[in-house]
């Protein structure tokens, strides 16, 4: 089915496993318009396809491989692609977005994005060119990990790929899906690929994605280029120190994950930060196609060039754990990847797994500072062999086996990652009423404005923190359902802003007005969209949105595309019986104190949930008012009829 806008090849797949029939699926561009491409798009689309209750490892789920407008435009940053499915970990909505080439290659083949229901009787692989789409026997692969899965599916041709690993043949709740060496990591959709016995998928194509405005689509990907590569954190930082650069400073500010999240700092997170990675390991960048940020690592271990650890894993395994051995960390990350596991739940599941063992509530041989176990313990999970078939199922489902539900780190199920909540509170905030369960990017990443950016919110000052962190969920969503990497939005905040910390006077005042000004905000935030009909200086990402599909898009339009997609996923939720009682943090946050007397070191939900709803137009339970669908163009939802009122 075509489309009247450019920037989309204008067809999806509708492939059924179970029969073996591939067909088209229809999409109107009335769902374009309101949910643009990747997890929005996605969500519509499996609220129209699932029933409620649909259990998530059955045949009956689907799985959501899809792109975005923007996604292989040469525009910064856009090999972005979304894989959506209601989640086995969580029983929410579920979605992983990530880098990697296969997005850019699926779309090139002609298609947008894949609907994939069912399960095949044997394991099998998706194959797609720009003549025909196969299902074809992947016996040959059972087993494989993801880099040899990929590289027998390629067999030497230039395409994009994606397969999952062990874990998610085994079914592991947070199995991740892997295209070259980007992880689909959070929410188990490498669970839901394993249950459809669809072990990977390879796309090889080159046909052209026509624009709606080319030359002033280029011209304007020109200057994006310019900006990026000249700001400090997008063109000096990232590309410096990767996402590990954080790693430091969040421990000096209390809001390093350390002993399963008991305090905040570590000392000997130097030895494990992204300084040393630096100087001692690092080989060379690299990143996704289309990429000037190439915030990637390759490192020397063991004599082997590998892909080098992230923050997360960098703290859940290493500070989280009282693991100072950074060598061992970036084996451990090089084996999760090979093994289709999600670093995040991993790490925090170990972490909580050794609290359990320490308290006697569970004796594993989990313990602080001990590495010579866990290895093994990585396969065991993804193989679900001994404790790992339990440590499989993630955080939520221990604590419920064997206790200590109060020092669990999890929401919704989803194992909280590593940024301590109780030293940047609206972070928390974010943690808990994040749409797929605790998330820092859905969640709205707001530790980078209480804690570690150049001008900061007063970290524990509750007060200011629902409208923030409203404006960052939205505006991070809709760039990430346009398409692009959200290390894009860094260039929101001009480059002048960097030297502020230089001065203590300046950084002091400026956090006040921040911070103080917070009513400001919520007037923003509720502001209607023909208010905003400009393109904010920063965020060019509502300008090429318009220049690449048409649309009449503006700041004000590219904001409520948030507000509206972030809604129709609680909406989605709201019908599994998803509801505010699930809006929250486990009491290790809520109530004991990261810092001795300091009172207001602890997240207060029941301070911030009441502002956050009335402020997105829910009401005091969470529910999306009537008056809110109808604003945000969702009233073809009836939300008297959903299970959860």
């Amino acid at each position: 089915m075509s489309t009247q806008y450019k920037g989309y090849m204008g067809k999806m797949l509708d492939i059924n496993l179970t029969s073996g029939k591939i067909s088209e699926y229809n999409l109107s561009d009335r769902d374009r318009e309101l949910f643009i491409g990747g997890r929005f798009l996605s969500t519509k689309i499996l609220w129209d396809e699932l029933k409620p209750g649909t259990d998530p490892l059955s045949p009956e789920n689907v799985l959501v491989v899809m792109t975005a407008p923007l996604t292989g435009t040469g525009a910064p940053c856009t090999s972005r692609y979304d894989i959506s499915a209601k989640s086995p970990l969580t029983g929410a909505i579920g979605h992983s977005n990530s880098g990697g080439n296969f997005g850019v290659y699926l779309k090139r083949t002609g298609w947008d994005a894949m609907v994939i229901r069912g399960r095949s009787k044997k394991l099998v692989y998706i194959e797609i060119d720009e003549e025909k789409v196969s299902i074809k026997d992947a016996a040959r692969l059972k087993g494989a990990d993801t880099q040899n899965a990929q590289e027998k599916m390629l067999a030497g041709r230039k395409g994009g790929s994606m397969a999952i690993g062990p874990a998610g043949e085994h079914l592991v709740k947070y199995a991740s899906i892997v295209s070259q060496e980007r992880s689909h990591g959070r929410t188990g959709m490498g669970a839901v690929m394993g249950s459809k016995n669809l072990k990977g998928m390879v796309a090889f194509g080159n046909k052209k994605i026509e624009l709606a405005d080319p030359d002033a689509f280029k011209s304007l990907v020109k200057s994006w280029l310019k900006l990026i590569q000249k700001h400090p954190a997008t063109g000096e930082q990232m590309p410096r120190y990767g996402t590990a650069t954080f790693l430091t400073l969040l421990s000096a500010h209390n809001a390093l994950p350390t002993k399963n999240f008991q305090r905040g700092s570590y000392e000997d997170a130097a030895l494990i930060g992204g300084e040393r990675l630096a100087d001692e390991f690092l080989v060379k960048n690299f990143g996704c196609l289309s990429c000037p940020i190439r915030c990637g690592r390759v490192v020397n271990i063991d004599g082997k060039e590998v892909k080098g650890p992230e923050y997360e894993i960098l703290s859940l395994l290493g500070s989280n754990m009282l693991i100072n051995d950074i060598e061992a960390i970036i084996r451990w990350n090089y084996e999760l990847d090979l093994l289709g596991m999600d670093a995040i739940s991993a790490g925090t599941t170990i972490g909580y797994a050794a609290e359990l063992n320490e308290k006697g509530l569970w004796k594993t041989g989990i313990e602080w500072g001990k590495k010579s176990n866990i290895s093994k313990i990585l396969h065991d999970i993804a193989h679900r062999k001994g404790i790992g078939n339990d440590l499989a199922e993630g955080v939520r489902f221990l604590s419920k086996k064997y206790g200590g539900e109060d020092f669990a780190p999890h929401a919704k199920g989803l194992e909280i990652p590593a940024y301590e909540p109780r030293a940047s509170v609206g972070h928390g905030l974010g943690y808990a009423t994040a749409t797929r369960g605790a998330c820092h990017l859905d969640g709205g990443y707001m530790i980078y404005f209480e804690v570690s950016g150049p001008i900061t919110l007063k970290p524990f000052n509750y007060r200011s923190k629902p409208a923030f962190t409203i404006l960052d969920q939205n505006l991070l969503a809709a760039i990430s359902s346009g398409g692009q990497c959200l290390f894009t939005s860094w260039t929101m905040l001009p480059p002048a802003v960097y030297k502020v910390p230089g001065r203590k006077w300046l950084s002091t005042l400026v956090t006040g007005i921040l911070t103080y000004t917070w009513w400001l905000v919520s007037l923003t935030v509720k502001l209607p969209a023909w208010l905003l009909s400009f393109h904010m200086p920063g965020l060019p990402h509502s300008k090429a949105l318009r220049f690449a599909t048409g649309m009449k898009m503006t700041y004000g339009k590219f904001f409520k595309l948030g507000a509206r997609g972030y809604t129709m996923e609680k909406l989605f939720n709201l019908r599994e019986g998803i509801t505010q009682k699930d809006d929250t943090l486990p009491k290790r946050f809520t109530e004991e104190r990261l810092i001795p007397g300091k009172k207001n070191s602890v997240v207060r939900l029941e301070r911030m949930l009441p502002a956050y709803y009335r402020l997105r137009g829910w009401d005091k339970n969470g529910v999306p008012k009537k008056r809110t669908l109808k604003k945000l163009g969702l009233d073809f939802v009836n939300i008297d009829r959903l299970p959860s009122r």
